[in-house]
């Protein structure tokens, strides 16, 4: 077995597992049905060892990617004994490595069967044991729940936000069980309004997933199982001591983060210079909500290991090796830890957000972003749709924030005017820049945007969005950016003014209005 990494192989295999991740990428993109996925690019895909733990992933949705890790070793843990060839699971419960019901991945097992393979690097065994994982985690348009798009602004529970996958067997020996899948999908109290969109999305994600297990063989049968498997390790080993050269030059700090809700995150980092680590202690923060701000554990990780892999320079996959240095203290049954069957849809989207933006002013690194994905949702039996808008990002001690761009958590893209309005009977009648928005300081937070959708048909709308009370912090002296605002201008012509959190019904010729904070300033 090799006990140290050539430099240049190193730097090979780290980009051959990210190129893998990519391929998949670009089959899920290609093959998909739904506007979200095929347009928005709200899906992430990743390659995992054999005992589940993140190697390498394409850019995609940080959000997914800190935490798929989990929803693998759940698999391992819950079916170990029974994983075979050519099956495929669907996991998307968020008491089990899953973010919020309609992120749901797909995971295929890798094995090597010799009879197969008479090149085969590896003796034939009559039990295998899968090699690798490989998994795609794609945001279903709907999958039930009390409203259409399945993101409800008030769920108390989370069976009302829809339907839960644990480890559900999609694909048994190369076969794909189309009618236990369609009971699943209709046989809840709240079905899902489009399952043969959602089966769609589901063949496109095992289609990426084949991809990266045929790109996997190809890389065995060209370098040999040891080396592969070496060298996932290795590229792990380099993202830990990349870690930790990070944490080197870091400090203690705390920080205290109210959302509109008037829920609290409260963080405290503390920086063991001796051993190059970091603990990350959530303790102080607000308990288990009545509400669907909820974070899952796994969600509040990926929080943090997002937030340390930003702090690296190197271009490294983001893995399993980031959080080796960090010990991340939960306590269970806080709003970061919740236990079912807490309300979570918006903890994924909102919450992370707000994790990010407290850890980074603990580290003193730069100031709040816009802390939202300001997730706007709208449907009916026949439509149902979902984006997440973008708006300014925080300044930092060199640099000045961004306008409307997706910020921290999320990194998806907004659906073409033309590709919406050729698919939905809406129209997008401005989409701007917020001017003055972001927070002045030495150096200036980014802008948010204003976007105008007319709705053209009666629907139900829904928003699901934070910083409309309070405003994202500025640092060291620099001011916070403006909050935002959700409105509707009605046909006949009157105003509502809209919470952060609200379901409206929609009528021909009104307008739904959404202005998205600025991102604080620094200095």
């Amino acid at each position: 077995m090799l006990s140290q990494p050539d430099p240049v192989r190193l730097e090979i295999f780290k980009n051959l597992y990210q190129f893998i991740a990519e391929q998949m990428g670009i089959v899920l993109q290609n093959t998909a049905a739904s506007v979200n996925i095929k347009e928005r690019l709200d899906f992430s895909c990743a390659i995992f060892d054999a005992s589940g733990l993140l190697v390498a992933n394409a850019p995609h949705i940080p959000v997914h990617l800190g935490s798929m890790s989990e929803s693998v070793r759940s698999l391992i843990n819950d079916q170990g004994d029974t994983l075979k060839p050519g099956n495929v699971y669907l996991s998307n419960n968020p008491y089990n490595g899953g973010t919020h019901l309609p992120d749901v991945t797909a995971i295929t097992p890798v094995f090597w069967e010799s009879t197969a393979n008479p090149q085969s690097p590896i003796p034939h065994s009559p039990f295998p044991i899968p090699l690798f994982f490989v998994a795609s985690r794609g945001h279903q348009a709907d999958i039930g729940g009390i409203t259409p798009g399945s993101m409800p602004p008030h769920s108390t529970t989370v069976e009302e936000e829809g339907i839960i996958f644990d480890n559900f067997l999609l694909v048994e020996e190369g076969n794909f069980r189309e009618i236990p899948l369609r009971q699943v999908l209709l046989n809840h109290s709240y079905p899902a309004r489009n399952p043969e969109q959602n089966l769609a999305d589901f063949k496109a994600q095992i289609a990426a997933n084949e991809r990266g297990v045929q790109e996997l063989h190809k890389m065995v049968l060209q370098y040999g199982l040891a080396t592969v498997q070496a060298y996932m390790k290795f590229v792990q080993d380099n993202a830990e001591e990349s870690v930790r050269r990070a944490i080197d030059v870091l400090r203690d700090g705390e920080f205290s983060y109210e959302m509109d809700n008037g829920a609290r995150i409260q963080v405290k980092v503390t920086i063991d210079k001796q051993n190059r680590t970091a603990t990350i202690d959530f303790t102080g923060t607000s308990d288990q909500l009545q509400s669907n701000f909820n974070a899952p554990k796994a969600v509040t990780q990926a929080a943090v290991l997002y937030v340390f892999r930003t702090l690296v320079d190197d271009t490294i996959p983001l893995n399993a090796g980031c959080l080796n240095p960090l010990e991340i203290i939960i306590p269970a049954g806080c709003m970061l830890n919740p236990t079912y069957p807490a309300a979570v849809v918006a903890g994924n989207v909102e919450t992370s957000q707000t994790i990010v933006d407290a850890l980074y002013g603990a580290l003193g690194v730069m100031a709040a972003s816009q802390g939202t994905m300001n997730n706007f949702t709208f449907g009916n039996e026949r439509y149902q749709y979902y984006e997440t808008i973008c708006g300014g990002s925080g300044a930092g001690a060199n640099f000045h924030g961004t306008d409307a761009v997706h910020t921290h958590m999320t990194n998806s893209r907004l659906t073409d005017p033309e590709v919406l309005e050729t698919r939905y009977p809406v129209q997008v009648e401005s989409f701007t820049l917020r001017p003055d928005s972001g927070g002045k300081g030495r150096y200036v937070g980014g802008n948010g945007v204003i976007r105008r959708i007319r709705f053209l048909e009666t629907m139900t709308a829904n928003i699901l969005s934070s910083h409309r009370l309070i405003p994202p912090f500025g640092l060291n002296g620099g001011e916070a950016g403006l909050v935002g605002c959700n409105w509707i201008q009605r046909y006949s012509g009157t105003e509502e003014n809209l919470d952060s959190t609200a379901t409206v019904e929609m009528q021909p010729g009104d307008v739904f209005v959404i202005e998205t904070p600025g991102g604080g300033g620094f200095g």
